[in-house]
């Protein structure tokens, strides 16, 4: 992908689009790929990078949910489980097989649990990833040896998959483009353009030069996430609001605390959640929360509770405390939840899609998680189709390979998440031996996947490097910011810059990393 060619492209572009996306998360990323695959003329416009806001900050799992099996929502899980196991063809160098253990402290959490992850296997059904089963105390402690074991009983294991989230959308954007789409990221909407009283198109700023394009499109899809109120009251100051958002937030820390390569589900917290502990990265992700939020932005922090919560429940499962001093990274982010009857907590509200299409023809799509965005993108790709009066084709993105697509992977090889890239990112450190050195020693990161994210993943700032193309803010805060200076320097390079802007660049990072570390 190459920005500058996309930019020139829309500038040059003399027409109607057939459809124009709002959003570059999850969702609108997943339009946009459908779209651009039934052979739609396709744009997509991201106001920041790929994945900035929600869609870069999840628990990192492809998941039915046991939790909404919990909650009688059969229907969710039954979707997500499918969706899973699409997901795990058409994505493998991304997703992987991930054995969860709940363990079991009172004599019937065992059979209890036992008995709903047989409900789980079976609804996965030909897509399933391996039968769940009862294990021993001794066993447990085997695969988990950081469990607290007084008490213990035993535990059941099940099996979901893990991902990396912001990856995953570079790569769709990757394949919406080899499809025919435009993705364009710091691309702001400033205005909906109307033709009487229908919407016409969009007016986008490039927030690299401050020039404002009038794009005009058969179908418009708001695929913002939590910021979808924001665009249904541009075109319509009277609209009602229909997001709740909830803030969810993980801890990350070292591997001492979760050894070997299980993860525990926490069935019991205090505020009803399950609370997870995952290997990711040869790190361990810990959380989630669920906060109710009044106001939404692209920067949420860690409320010190939220922080207290998940200390306080995972010590109850683990041998070894975690404490504040240990956290290597803290993210935060924000649940396009749909809003539900009055009195309702966000942990109650559903996590199922939610379509609107206005008396102007907006289409607004918002709610859902990762693990569906594919077929909430079939479900909006119908409906735009529909409102601008396309021509009628299928979709057929249930057996589409993700850009990268591998399915023999070394997970061992930090270079695994490129997939098929791999090669050419290890051509690039055979090329210049100074960019197969790392960019930090407590990070498994080399100089040749800045060059690589800079000429192919349309990354533009340390940020999109260090955030979203690698993970290394999510993994070390404090050392990604003492990675930022090298970075910045081999991203102006690459992009003809000065020194000025690689100064201006590692402050900007610096203040935002800071929110990631704990004091």
């Amino acid at each position: 992908m190459d920005r500058n060619s996309s930019i020139d492209h829309v500038t040059s572009f003399d027409g109607y689009w057939d459809v124009v996306i709002v959003g570059g998360g999850a969702t609108g990323l997943g339009v946009g790929v459908d779209a651009a695959q039934r052979g739609y003329k396709t744009l997509l416009l991201e106001q920041e990078d790929f994945a900035k806001g929600t869609s870069s900050r999840s628990t990192k799992l492809v998941h039915g949910g046991v939790r909404y099996l919990r909650q009688g929502n059969i229907s969710l899980v039954f979707e997500a489980l499918h969706e899973r196991g699409l997901l795990s063809q058409n994505a493998p160098h991304l997703v992987s097989h991930q054995a969860f253990i709940v363990p079991s402290f009172v004599w019937w959490d065992g059979p209890f649990y036992g008995a709903g992850l047989k409900a789980y296997d079976l609804l996965a059904g030909k897509l399933g990833l391996g039968p769940s089963k009862m294990l021993s105390k001794e066993e447990t402690l085997r695969r988990i040896p950081n469990l607290e074991p007084n008490g213990l009983r035993g535990g059941v294991v099940y099996f979901d998959g893990q991902f990396d989230d912001s990856r995953m959308a570079v790569n769709l954007a990757q394949t919406m483009e080899e499809h025919g789409g435009v993705a364009l990221n710091y691309a702001k909407v400033k205005g909906l353009l109307k033709a009487g009283r229908m919407v016409d198109g969009v007016v986008v700023q490039d927030r690299e030069t401050g020039r404002e394009i009038d794009v005009h499109a058969r179908v418009v899809v708001n695929a913002t996430g939590v910021f979808v109120d924001d665009l249904l009251k541009m075109d319509n100051p009277e609209a009602r609001s229909i997001v709740a958002p909830s803030q969810g937030v993980h801890l990350v820390f070292d591997k001492e605390f979760l050894p070997g390569d299980t993860a525990i589900m926490v069935p019991h917290t205090t505020d009803g959640r399950v609370l997870f502990a995952v290997p990711w990265h040869d790190k361990v992700v810990v959380g989630t929360t669920d906060t109710p939020v009044s106001a939404v932005n692209l920067e949420p922090r860690a409320l010190d509770e939220e922080i207290d919560f998940i200390l306080v429940n995972a010590a109850r499962y683990m041998a070894k405390d975690p404490s504040r001093s240990d956290i290597k990274s803290v993210f935060a982010g924000l649940r396009p939840l749909v809003k539900g009857e009055e009195g309702q907590s966000t942990a109650q509200l559903s996590r199922d899609h939610h379509l609107v299409v206005s008396p102007t023809g907006l289409v607004t799509i918002t709610g859902g998680k990762w693990t569906t965005y594919r077929r909430m993108a079939e479900d909006t790709v119908n409906h735009a189709a529909l409102v601008a009066g396309l021509p009628e084709r299928e979709c057929s993105t249930k057996s589409l390979k993700v850009h990268g697509w591998l399915k023999n992977v070394d997970r061992a090889d930090p270079l695994h998440v490129y997939g098929s890239d791999g090669i050419y990112v290890k051509k690039l450190m055979k090329s210049d031996p100074l960019l197969a050195e790392k960019l930090h020693a407590n990070l498994p990161y080399v100089k040749a996947e800045v060059v690589w994210a800079v000429r192919e993943e349309m990354a533009r700032t340390v940020e999109d490097v260090l955030a979203r193309r690698t993970r290394a803010l999510f993994l070390d805060a404090k050392a990604s910011i003492e990675a930022a200076p090298e970075t910045a320097r081999l991203i102006a390079k690459e992009r003809g810059l000065g020194d000025d802007w690689v100064q201006e660049q590692v402050a900007a990072y610096n203040d935002l990393a800071k929110g990631y570390c704990m004091s």
